[in-house]
């Protein structure tokens, strides 16, 4: 009996033991940040961190290099690869199947017509600028973003500000729940907004606009950063690859911005590295004035610097003009973090910095290099393709519109004639292939429910929504383009160089190093939804980083 007690006390003791609450708990809050910015380079392919790394400033894309963790394969998981689908899927955590904005623009059947993604008649413009340039909201985003989540959790007490030269740089970021979201206007040299988020500016915009920063950037020749013998990354500043600015004859320094712009005409901002500046500029003035990162709860500062993308297109990614902006958008950077730091300290924000698409090498000079490129002419195909529908079809109207790679039918006429729609898909894409440059064309049908396992049909697919979206999708062989122009480049296919961006996390619980797993664009916002505890948006399909959360 005596030895029983004893077996009877120890096991009542082991018992007890394991009762007792643990000093480490399994579910672990975190501290939430003060801030989290989000900053999207518009344009920005992969490689330019590391081309550019030896010119660099030790303060801006180094110290998030170095000092933060680089997701080192980040890829888009869609195409087109456009700025408005971009930002839509890093704020929603989806891809355009599930936001909606499936392009800059596209065709609405209901009415016959092209809309613009951010377009929205039933706004007014808000503050000095042109009249249609703030008739602009996010209805068109079918989805929450992380900003709206944030919003939501804090029940209304977080902050949400967004600011872009472009309008839906800032109004997709921004979200629905957006306190505020300001974009330039070209024709007054301001940043606006519409009656969708206020009824006039707060205090702090209208004081920024006073200064009138984009006459001041303006009254200078653009000439490099260093002396231009050291830019050794890039092509001769004189090349046939790239296009002219206004009054130019050829593409070379120094660009004389003060003759390119009048009273009341500031766009050549948008095409120098001073629309970054300006863009560095009301963030550091938003942080101020709406006292962000100061309450709480956890803020959010979405910025998008776009003067990159407008360079790119008429410069391409090999030219003088596009490195000397990311050596002054380094600049920029660094300034920024700088505020950051000084004024909340490192482990009170978190910052992440990606890009809403990449770009190709130009195709001229990869033809003169003897590589596959070439031009795709849209209206040509267009043109021929209703040729070879009448004879077919003894009709000239089946087709609607052909944007974004898109063939969008007319149904009307198509169901009125009995003609079947899966027939008629088929057989556009069939004659599709007769086409030089064009690699496959997928039909709607398949697009709306087969499980593609060649990963670029996947990527077209994710990027496909039956309401929007067009009924046959052409993909165009690498380094391919969808415009005539020898010069500059764009981007939009699901090719590498468009869908491999930067990813840099920097700030509080982010510890230091890299990885080259793969991530996808849409784990952005499932990531700061973990590390802030609260849910991702509503349509997400992507799914937190490990090493970033964990």
């Amino acid at each position: 009996m005596k030895f029983a007690s004893i077996i009877l006390l120890v096991v009542l003791s082991i018992s007890l033991y394991a009762q007792r609450p643990t000093s480490n708990p399994v579910t672990k809050i975190n501290k939430r940040p003060k801030l989290v910015v989000g900053i999207v380079v518009d344009q920005m392919r992969y490689d330019y961190i590391s081309k550019y790394y030896a010119k660099f400033s030790e303060n801006g894309f180094k110290k998030l290099m170095n000092q933060g963790f680089n997701c080192k394969n980040t890829n888009y998981n869609f195409a087109p690869t456009y700025t408005g689908p971009g930002h839509a899927s890093i704020y929603s955590g989806t891809s355009p199947a599930f936001h909606g904005i499936i392009g800059n623009d596209w065709f609405v059947r209901e009415k016959n017509k092209t809309t613009y993604v951010t377009d929205d008649s039933s706004v007014q413009t808000v503050g000095v600028g042109s009249v249609n340039g703030g008739k602009m909201s996010p209805r068109n985003l079918l989805s929450s973003t992380i900003g709206d989540e944030l919003r939501l959790y804090s029940n209304f007490k977080s902050k949400v500000i967004s600011v872009s030269l472009k309008d839906r740089g800032a109004i997709l970021p921004g979200g629905h729940l957006s306190n505020g979201s300001y974009w330039f206007d070209s024709g007054s040299g301001n940043f606006i907004t519409s009656t969708y988020y206020m009824k006039e500016l707060p205090k702090w915009v209208v004081d920024f606009n006073e200064l009138h920063l984009a006459e001041k950037y303006l009254s200078q020749p653009w000439n490099t950063l260093l002396p231009i013998a050291q830019y050794t990354e890039s092509e001769a500043d004189d090349n046939p690859y790239e296009g002219l600015y206004s009054g130019e004859t050829k593409p070379i320094f120094p660009h004389n911005l003060p003759a390119m712009h009048s009273k009341n005409d500031f766009g050549i901002i948008r095409s120098s590295p001073s629309g970054n500046s300006i863009i560095k500029d009301i963030a550091l003035a938003a942080l101020k004035g709406e006292g962000l990162g100061k309450g709480d709860f956890t803020d959010l500062l979405a910025i998008s610097f776009s003067a990159t993308d407008y360079i790119g297109h008429k410069m391409g990614p090999q030219s003088i003009e596009i490195e000397d902006t990311y050596l002054r958008l380094d600049r920029d950077l660094g300034e920024l973090i700088n505020y950051l730091e000084k004024n909340y300290g490192k482990e009170n924000i978190i910052l992440f910095l990606t890009a809403d698409h990449g770009a190709a090498y130009v195709p001229s000079e990869l033809i003169d290099n003897k590589m596959n490129a070439g031009y795709f002419n849209t209206k040509g195909f267009g043109d021929s393709l209703k040729s070879h529908l009448l004879k077919t079809y003894h009709d000239t109207n089946l087709v609607s519109s052909v944007i974004n790679n898109q063939i969008y039918l007319n149904h009307k006429i198509i169901t009125d004639k009995n003609i079947s729609l899966k027939e008629i898909e088929e057989e556009i894409a069939s004659y599709s292939l007769t086409f030089a440059g064009i690699a496959n064309a997928y039909p709607g049908y398949l697009l709306n429910g087969y499980s593609y396992k060649n990963k670029m049909a996947l990527l077209i697919q994710n990027g496909y929504t039956i309401k929007r979206s067009g009924d046959i999708a052409l993909f165009l062989e690498p380094a391919w383009l969808e415009e005539l122009s020898p010069t500059g480049t764009t981007h939009g296919s699901a090719y590498s160089y468009d869908t491999h961006v930067p990813l840099l996390w920097y700030g509080g619980n982010i510890k230091a190093g890299y990885s080259c797993e793969p991530v996808e664009i849409i784990d952005i916002s499932p990531t700061i939804a973990a590390l802030l505890d609260i849910m991702a948006p509503n349509a997400s399909t992507g799914k937190p980083i490990l090493s970033i959360t964990n």
